[in-house]
């Protein structure tokens, strides 16, 4: 019989063994899900820094008038380039002498051109001066070389003979 009594009187003593309270229990479940609502309502808020900007704007098109550089136009650009290119390209054909590609028939004729100018320079070559060949105005004569028909016609009344050089004889004497 102790023994019972002895545990009825354990059951009957319950002002210090109670059962928790609910109240606190509940404020402590209530305030874990309160921060961990907030801590997922706060990972939701996005980072300033991280916020996505205005994507950047777009570049106009580029067209024939765009300028590019200097104030300059982009089809002022392109023929200032182009101009200066073709000079380069012309100069380098001037000092080089770039030959054009051409038919067997041209070549063979520019050739007999160049034998005919090479030969017709020869020949004037041969040709002696104009002043060798006739009398030049103002120049000294010689008076004994050919004398006119007057002088021949005084000489003969004043009774003097010509004078014949040995290149004025004629080849035959006898004719």
């Amino acid at each position: 019989m102790r023994r019972g009594r002895r545990r009825g009187k354990m059951a009957m003593e319950g002002p210090g063994n109670q059962p928790p309270s609910l109240v606190p229990l509940l404020m402590s479940v209530t305030a874990v899900l309160i921060s961990h609502h907030f801590f997922n309502a706060a990972a939701q808020i996005p980072d300033p820094e991280l916020l996505p900007t205005d994507p950047p704007k777009k570049p106009d098109p580029v067209t024939s008038e765009t300028v590019v550089f200097w104030g300059l136009r982009l089809w002022q650009v392109v023929g200032i380039f182009s101009m200066f290119i073709l000079a380069i390209i012309i100069t380098l054909c001037c000092i080089f002498k770039c030959r054009i590609p051409r038919t067997k028939k041209e070549i063979e004729a520019r050739h007999a051109q160049r034998l005919a100018a090479k030969k017709y320079a020869n020949t004037l070559e041969t040709v002696p001066p104009l002043n060798e060949l006739t009398e030049v105005p103002g120049a000294l004569v010689e008076t004994s070389a050919l004398l006119t028909v007057s002088e021949q016609v005084q000489a003969h009344a004043s009774g003097q003979l010509p004078a014949v050089r040995e290149e004025d004889e004629p080849a035959n004497p006898g004719t």
